[in-house]
């Protein structure tokens, strides 16, 4: 599962995803959040990062986060981020 952030279900974040390694030199054509657990209440992005903006969740829950983007030159890459919705 890797690492896991904490969350309390009141809070409103967002997540920045920042793809300028992955990219080199190639830029973001489109870019898609999935979520589970959680609301995804907004997204947007650059030629080189995508930010959403995360609400809700269950108390004890594990929610998560996945940015795939797509690029100019037609490769594909995901970045996922999981939270352990608790009370702060």
């Amino acid at each position: 599962m890797g690492y896991v952030k904490t969350k309390d279900p009141d809070e409103v974040l967002d997540w920045n995803v920042e793809w300028t390694t992955e990219l080199s030199g190639d830029t973001i054509s489109t870019s898609t959040f999935t979520v589970d657990g959680v609301t995804l209440d907004s997204d947007s992005n650059t030629t080189t990062d995508a930010t959403a903006w995360i609400s809700g969740g269950t108390l004890g829950a594990l929610a998560s986060i996945t940015n795939e983007i797509v690029t100019a030159s037609g490769r594909t890459f995901n970045k996922s981020i999981n939270y352990r919705i608790v009370v702060k």
